[in-house]
């Protein structure tokens, strides 16, 4: 900031200005050509009346530019002499750029997004440590009469996100009539930009398994409640795990459950949409399932990737497309992601 009113100040002595400081001790805005500006009378009259700060605010009243020049030349005084405050300088400067709510500190404005952001975290850990005792309590049966599918369990996740969300943001679905019937097994993909994705899509009420980083499954709670839903684990770096991801999705999808990917393999950090990986189609090809693709806006407005801390204002829409068939990976993979993109550009 000093920087930038010491480049300002510097400014001030390089505008062209048509009238000179006098030597005497009394001042007088001499023009640098006769005929022009002050008649004889008025140079009297400031010779005999007027020193030179007095002269140089009354100059400055006929010439708005070096009013304004003046102006700031005196806050920078007075800001060097510890008469003007810091803060006020910083206010008037953010208060000056034209943007709603740039008159309050930033500090005030990030404080409310954190403050969502905690409740948010709050209200999730309170409805997991509630909702875990059913899904405890009925995972035997579920092994026993439902090992593949585990609707319950999937139905206990549709609750906690619902209730998570609820009281914070608004989604919005359309395209219900496109979602496969539930027990039809199918291969979903979206595109991924933050943490509230999987909470936005738990909210659609179909019992696809999530492929999930093996790091998560550690965490108490959360965890347990992931393996309960039977999410598979993964090895990002990891070949191996890899290969055995897709096979277990290829065994699933057999035995009538559905799968759920993001191509792009990791959340984007601007939103924009990045290449598709081709293992969800391969998926998809080789037990000749559909392909759904969902097209998720609005998530990363408000939980951006990164900032995981804090929860924005907003709301989310979910766009379910028609289902995809196909025995070639490649031209499932490039009609998906086609039709993704396109549903992002159109919504802006």
């Amino acid at each position: 900031m000093e920087v930038a009113a010491a480049a300002s100040y510097s400014s001030l002595s390089q505008l062209p200005l048509r009238c000179k400081k006098s030597t005497s001790s009394s001042f007088l805005p001499l023009c640098a050509h006769k005929g022009r500006g002050f008649s004889p009378y008025r140079q009297a009259v400031f010779r005999n009346s007027y020193s030179w700060k007095h002269a140089s605010l009354s100059w400055s009243y006929f010439d708005p530019k070096i009013k304004d020049l003046n102006r700031l030349s005196c806050d920078i005084n007075l800001h060097n002499q510890k008469k003007l405050s810091r803060n006020v300088v910083v206010r008037s400067e953010l208060a000056g750029a034209g943007t709603a709510g740039s008159a309050y500190p930033l500090s005030e404005l990030k404080l409310g997004t954190k403050v969502r952001g905690i409740c948010f975290y709050a209200v999730t850990a309170v409805f997991a440590l509630v909702l875990i005792v059913p899904m405890l309590v009925a995972h035997p049966f579920v092994l026993l009469r439902d090992r593949y599918r585990r609707k319950f369990q999937h139905f206990i996740a549709k609750l906690w996100a619902t209730l998570t969300v609820s009281p914070f943001l608004k989604i919005e679905i359309e395209g219900l009539e496109n979602l496969p019937p539930s027990d039809t097994p199918a291969v979903y993909v979206s595109n991924h930009q933050s943490f509230l994705d999987i909470y936005t899509l738990l909210t659609v009420g179909r019992g696809f398994k999530f492929i999930s980083k093996t790091g998560i499954f550690l965490f108490p709670v959360i965890g347990w409640a992931m393996s309960m839903m039977g999410v598979i684990p993964l090895k990002r770096m990891d070949s191996r795990s890899q290969l055995e991801c897709l096979k277990r999705c290829v065994d699933l999808v057999k035995r009538g459950a559905s799968v759920f990917f993001f191509p792009e393999g990791t959340r984007s950090k601007d939103g924009t949409l990045g290449a598709f990986k081709k293992g969800a189609f391969s998926v998809a090809a080789k037990t000749g399932v559909p392909v759904v693709p969902m097209t998720l806006m609005g998530t990363g407005k408000i939980m951006p990737t990164g900032m995981e801390g804090i929860l924005n204002m907003g709301s989310v829409k979910v766009v379910i497309h028609k289902p995809i068939e196909g025995n070639n990976a490649e031209v499932l993979c490039s009609e998906a992601r086609n039709t993704i993109a396109d549903t992002l550009s159109l919504q802006g």
